[in-house]
């Protein structure tokens, strides 16, 4: 009858389920990421040019931003904005939280990964005329990029692991899902964690042999 129960956890209609939660799952990581590097680099960039006042300013922000709990600004976003008037979707809200959490959290790594690079590159490209935005796009964010690729995947892998809490505010992702499936039968929690550590585990891995990938690419 054991068996039987474990068997019945993955049925057609619960796969099915479960990869409905995937797709939400991939769906906030993707934007997530996106947007997290686009505006986690520009931070980065602010923080390492150290622009009077205004370089100080986000850098204090963007501190705070880091050493609060991910959780806390996902319910900040999705039950304390409507307070204000300002009404955000399960999904919208969560891409939101997670991309300010995990810009704040590159933006470290860029500003990093930045000031590794030589002074002497800055001045050799200065002493062949290229002003300051020619200089951070032709010369240094090329080089600084290769550099930070192993500690922005690790940080992207932990955003993947990170939609999970999202369930905390019922998205209905992957994980929120499979508490769904096993809270019908008791029997279906051991398989249906298992097969939940195996998915993160195969998209977490997939982004570590990208990086693998882009590292070679790259040397």
């Amino acid at each position: 009858m054991v068996t039987l129960g474990i068997l019945s956890a993955f049925s057609g209609d619960n796969i099915n389920y479960l990869l409905g939660g995937l797709a939400i799952t991939v769906g906030v990581s993707v934007i997530s990421v996106i947007i997290s590097l686009i505006v986690g680099s520009v931070i980065g960039i602010i923080q390492f040019e150290e622009m009077p006042y205004f370089s100080s300013f986000v850098g204090t922000i963007n501190n705070i931003i880091r050493n609060l709990p991910l959780l806390l600004i996902i319910f900040f976003v999705y039950f304390a904005l409507p307070r204000i008037g300002i009404h955000l979707p399960i999904f919208l809200a969560t891409v939101i939280a997670m991309s300010t959490f995990e810009s704040a959290m590159l933006a470290e790594i860029v500003r990093g990964g930045l000031a590794s690079i030589d002074i002497g590159q800055f001045e050799g490209a200065r002493a062949n005329g290229l002003n300051n935005m020619e200089t951070m796009w032709y010369i240094i964010l090329p080089q600084a990029y290769k550099k930070m690729i192993p500690p922005i995947i690790s940080q992207l892998i932990s955003l993947v692991k990170d939609t999970s809490l999202a369930s905390g505010i019922v998205l209905a992702e992957m994980t929120y899902r499979g508490q769904i499936v096993y809270a019908q039968n008791s029997t279906y929690i051991v398989p249906v964690l298992v097969m939940l550590t195996v998915v993160y585990f195969l998209l977490n891995y997939g982004l570590s042999l990208i990086a693998k990938w882009f590292d070679k690419k790259l040397a």
